[in-house]
């Protein structure tokens, strides 16, 4: 589910590719027919973007681990994957002056906030 009407004053290729990293994390950690959903709220007054996912989740007390490059919190063999996808996000919300972040409870999905600007 994609939020209609969403701008955002950005690099249209890094935001292509920072969005891609976030919707394919969201469908490798989301079961088969599980909703994702991408869209805009409000956070300290600035336009927040989020991509929200009904997945596997995470705990909290590793969250400061998810944004460095080779850091994953699943096992290779149940999850394949580089390990760099959410590296990749945070260098390109860096760069436009933005901040990201994640919110999780395990079994119930994960939410990735970013800020640009």
């Amino acid at each position: 589910e994609i939020e209609p009407q969403m701008t955002a004053r950005a690099d249209p290729d890094l935001l292509k590719a920072a969005l891609t990293d976030l919707l394919s994390n969201a469908c490798k950690f989301s079961p088969r027919g599980g909703r994702i959903r991408v869209g805009t709220k409000e956070n300290a007054g600035k336009a927040c973007f989020f991509v929200q996912d009904e997945g596997i989740g995470f705990d909290m007390k590793y969250a400061h681990k998810l944004f460095l490059p080779f850091e994953k919190l699943v096992l290779e063999s149940d999850y394949p994957g580089t390990g760099i996808g959410l590296a990749h996000v945070k260098r390109i919300i860096d760069r436009h002056g933005g901040r990201v972040w994640a919110e999780s409870k395990l079994g119930e999905g994960s939410t990735f906030h970013f800020t640009l600007c």
